[in-house]
């Protein structure tokens, strides 16, 4: 007992380290976790990347395999989603064009990012005619009917695949946030700690990737999610018109597009892939909100709670005087 209580002791007067503060990442990722719409945002998410990637595995079916004895059939033991009218396998197939529209949706979200990062942190830093240049270049590109171009070139790509597909969506993707980040830039080139690294040096370039682009990484991280979202609905509306992905290969726009005449007389051949989508576009935007919120405590549920905390007082203080 006299021993407990001397270690006891010992650890009170400073045997035992003090628990360390949590850093950045840890505080955002438990803001995102108490966040329960951003928590299931994520959850769904990560179960639709599994079963994108996972589903084709453990399917007896390939999504380019004919059942000639199973044409528009309903989900049975055989097929878990049905077919559709030439006897290919609905699941198989809805698993395939999830996993094309996600390879699209990710790679597109990075290039148009990592492309708006660069542009519009150079721009603001440089300044001068470099700034200029890029801004006309931007303003020209967001001038221009982006579907309607993408729908005249995209058939003339055909030969390239799918990639040539994700490089034409993202070419057309990061003005908007490039100017974002410009005008982050302009702000932060004036601050301590770049001048500091001016004085003592530092290149240009070196100062842009050290010391601009991780104080604007929040806003480009939820850029990017959201961006997910965002390319593969236009995947989705271009592949429904035949600009998109070309058979034999599907995604999720080509499935809702041979599917929409019958989505009534055989709704499974319809709802799944239509569901999917819907789906993810929810959880993208319930992740992305939460993700907001985490990384900048004053959107948000923060915003909210500041407004409702004033409100509070308000209505206190207005008692007090009544009484």
């Amino acid at each position: 007992m006299t021993a407990a209580i001397e270690t006891a002791a010992d650890a009170a007067a400073g045997g035992a380290e003090p628990p360390r503060p949590a850093g950045r990442a840890g505080v955002v990722l438990r803001r995102f976790v108490h966040n329960r719409g951003a928590l299931a945002g994520g959850a769904v998410l990560l179960l639709l990347f599994v079963l994108a990637f996972a589903g084709p595995l453990i399917s007896h079916w390939d999504y380019t395999h004919i059942d000639y004895t199973a044409l528009r059939e309903g989900p049975d033991s055989r097929h878990w989603w049905g077919t559709n009218r030439i006897g290919q396998d609905v699941f198989a197939q809805t698993v395939r064009g999830l996993q094309k529209s996600l390879l699209i949706g990710l790679m597109v979200a990075l290039f148009s990012t990592v492309l708006a990062s660069l542009a519009g942190a150079c721009a603001g830093y440089f300044g001068g005619w470099t700034d200029r240049l890029l801004m006309f270049g931007i303003d020209l590109l967001l001038v221009f009917p982006a579907f309607l171009i993408i729908a005249i070139i995209s058939p003339r790509l055909r030969g390239g695949g799918w990639i040539a597909f994700v490089g034409l969506l993202a070419v057309f993707g990061w003005m908007i946030t490039a100017r974002v980040v410009r005008s982050m830039t302009l702000s932060l080139k004036e601050r301590e700690f770049v001048q500091a690294a001016r004085y003592m040096g530092v290149g240009p370039f070196r100062v842009i990737w050290r010391h601009i682009l991780p104080n604007v990484a929040s806003f480009l991280i939820i850029d990017a999610t959201i961006a997910v979202g965002g390319a593969v609905m236009s995947e989705t509306a271009l592949s429904y018109f035949g600009f998109g992905v070309q058979s034999p290969d599907v995604s999720l726009g080509t499935l809702i597009a041979s599917t929409t005449g019958g989505a009534v007389t055989y709704p499974w051949m319809f709802f799944f892939p239509a569901g999917l989508l819907i789906v993810f576009v929810l959880a993208v935007n319930l992740a992305g909100d939460g993700l907001r919120d985490a990384l900048d405590p004053t959107s948000g549920h923060g915003r909210s709670g500041t407004s409702t905390a004033k409100k509070t007082r308000e209505k206190k203080n207005t008692e007090e005087q009544g009484r």
